[in-house]
């Protein structure tokens, strides 16, 4: 079989596809060749990688576009600010014209329905998700704790369970860490058992540090709802979500916490699919190294596992990132569909490391993937996916067609412009401030410290009382006058006595001579 039939028979499938470009052998497009993407094994995951420069933002674009055309919607992590202007249609050039008579295709410019998502400041509809939702076994694995700290933090959700606290954002956990390690530690100490000090210290400090990320703009309400990320416009066409992260480049644990929280959300929350016709949403992570950037091997392993398991919810998920030694091997293995852009050897280092990316592509008798790998112009690209039977196809230089969407930004004004014009921005960007833990443990401590006043008082009061009765009731007798008059008489016999004892006979003079005129 003829290169020409061998890479024709692998490329066509039944169903929807998207066409990526045109096979290319021996530095030439070959006429009529043309590279397909089945939408059936879109949920099958998928890579793009490349150095900077080789065109892996128009491969993420033009797979987008392909996607939206059929009805699929899309979201796509934009952390270098250059995916917008998939929002506005292209302008056709000479270079496009060129490449596009290479290929044997027809360009027709575009613009697409777009939806800017933000978890920071930027302009867009606000994305957020509540402590509790994210349950204490994730929120465990996001913070990296031990089995003893993870212990603890599933004893912190089953107390706010127990005593309607609920858990919104992250000033209530730290409240609630402060709470059992002061005020409430007896209480707790009674109900769940002894809590460790030093534990919750550990516990408190690693969520200070995912505080110091700027992550308390994700945590709260109103959390963002699953469905809102697949929604199909009028015209039929998928939207595509763009979560605007420039801002979040050095803050990995606010974009891996959010990650990890939003497919475990969409795994929980879509029934079973199986193998479908097309999938129900594709996700594109753009700088995909950042999820994995300082991950520990906890987190990498939920992450694995809700990467195997989300697929037969209908769910695709696409890393683009510079060098697939980025991803980990357990998660590149499951990625079904790679496109690998042109690499750069400047070094020995980066030699090895062609090497060994080149040995993650099925054999081939047409390339020498090593060296082609080098050799690949901006905007080509070898290609090998997972045909209708989950079986890999053969490995295929590929020159790309060019987006149909504009390949420059959207300006300020056209950016807000769609926020404006957002049908759910309004129902996210409203700021909700529920009372929850933080309230409700400040309102129970100044409750308890106004009771042991009141009851202090109370103690207080009844021996002040009773002082003031007993003086009173002194005071009524003295001022008797029967008592008076007593007190004269007494107080008279006595000094009378005294005088005598001194020898004073005038009181005994008197007193006989008293006696002598009876």
């Amino acid at each position: 079989m003829s290169f020409d039939q061998e890479i024709q028979q692998a490329y066509t499938f039944k169903g929807e596809n998207i066409l990526m470009g045109s096979a290319v052998l021996d530095g030439k497009p070959v006429a009529g060749v043309r590279v397909n993407l089945p939408l059936k094994t879109m949920n099958r995951h998928g890579l793009i990688a490349g150095a900077t420069g080789t065109g892996k933002t128009k491969t993420l674009q033009l797979i987008a576009e392909g996607l939206s055309d059929s009805c699929v919607p899309v979201m796509m992590m934009d952390i270098k600010g250059d995916l917008s202007g998939i929002g506005a249609q292209g302008v056709l050039n000479d270079r496009i014209a060129e490449r596009c008579t290479h290929i044997g295709v027809e360009y027709s410019p575009s613009g697409f329905p777009i939806e800017f998502l933000t978890l920071s400041n930027e302009p867009g509809t606000r994305l957020r998700a509540t402590v509790t939702e994210f349950g204490p076994v994730l929120f465990s694995k996001i913070l990296g704790l031990n089995d003893t700290q993870e212990g603890i933090m599933s004893m912190i959700y089953k107390y706010c369970d127990d005593h309607q606290l609920p858990l919104l954002d992250l000033k209530d956990l730290v409240k609630v860490l402060q709470y059992m390690n002061n005020e409430g530690k007896e209480e707790v100490k009674a109900e769940y058992g002894n809590i460790s000090s030093q534990s919750t210290g550990t516990i408190l400090r690693k969520i200070i540090e995912l505080q110091q990320q700027k992550a308390d703009v994700f945590f709260g309400e109103k959390s963002f709802e699953v469905d809102d990320l697949m929604r199909i416009n009028d015209e039929g066409r998928g939207i595509i979500s763009i979560v605007r992260v420039t801002d979040i480049q050095d803050k990995p644990k606010l974009f891996s916490t959010f990650m990890l929280q939003l497919l475990a959300e969409l795994y929980a929350s879509l029934p079973e699919a199986g193998d479908l016709d097309k999938p129900k949403l594709v996700l594109f992570l753009d700088e995909a190294h950042l999820i994995f950037q300082d991950a520990t091997s906890a987190l990498l392993q939920q992450l694995e596992t809700v990467i195997k398991l989300i697929r037969s919810k209908g769910v695709g998920i696409f890393f683009i990132t510079q060098n697939p030694n980025d991803i980990p091997q357990s998660i590149l293995g499951q990625l079904g569909l790679k496109v690998q852009h042109a690499l750069r050897a400047f070094t020995a280092k980066d030699r090895q490391d062609i090497k060994k990316v080149s040995e993650n592509y099925p054999e081939t008798t047409y390339y020498k993937t090593e060296d082609l790998i080098t050799q690949l112009g901006i905007g080509e690209a070898i290609i090998t996916l997972l045909n209708e039977k989950g079986i890999p196809t053969p490995l295929v230089h590929t020159m790309l067609c060019p987006p149909r969407s504009r390949m420059d930004v959207l300006n300020e004004t056209e950016i807000n412009q769609i926020v404006n014009t957002s049908k759910i921005a309004k129902k996210y960007n409203q700021v909700i401030d529920t009372v929850s833990a933080y309230e409700l443990l400040n309102e129970k401590i100044t409750e308890a410290a106004t009771d042991k006043e009141a009851k202090e008082d109370e103690e207080e009061t009844p021996k002040a009382s009773s002082k003031k009765e007993e003086k009173g009731t002194l005071e009524t007798i003295l001022s008797n006058p029967v008592t008076k008059q007593v007190g004269r008489t007494a107080a008279g016999i006595l000094t009378r006595t005294l005088l005598g004892v001194l020898g004073l006979g005038g009181t005994t003079t008197r007193r006989r001579k008293t006696k002598s005129w009876f």
